[in-house]
């Protein structure tokens, strides 16, 4: 069987992938989840909850980010870039944060990060 990891997740993957973290994905993350979690006009590429890329593993990126990295337990780290990481909340606000040191990067909703960051590119 050849696994697709970046085909769209089911509700139950992603059910699945929020009982394995114990964090409950905002509507924003699993609307980008569902939503194929495009973000062809950035330089990054996001984390993904299916298997089959072990690099963009979200699993491994947490608990990465979450016991070696110092990110706190109720921020979802969704895209790894070496050792920083992009963080959203349980409430959908987005923060950056940077193994090099504290950052003021943070937007108030999923939407609004995505509209700066993967959209205009600034």
């Amino acid at each position: 069987m050849n696994i697709d990891p970046f085909r769209i997740p089911t509700d139950i993957e992603i059910a699945e992938a929020e009982r394995k973290l114990n964090f409950s994905f905002p509507l924003s993350y699993i609307e980008f989840l569902k939503g194929g979690s495009n973000v062809a006009n950035a330089v990054f590429e996001p984390a993904v909850i299916l298997p089959g890329c072990d690099y963009l593993n979200l699993f491994e990126i947490a608990e990465t980010a979450w016991n070696h990295d110092g990110v706190p337990k109720d921020w979802l780290p969704f895209i790894e870039d070496n050792s920083d990481y992009f963080l959203i909340s349980q409430a959908g606000e987005v923060r950056y944060w940077s193994h090099n040191g504290t950052t003021n990067e943070k937007w108030p909703t999923f939407s609004s990060w995505f509209q700066q960051v993967c959209v205009e590119r600034r």
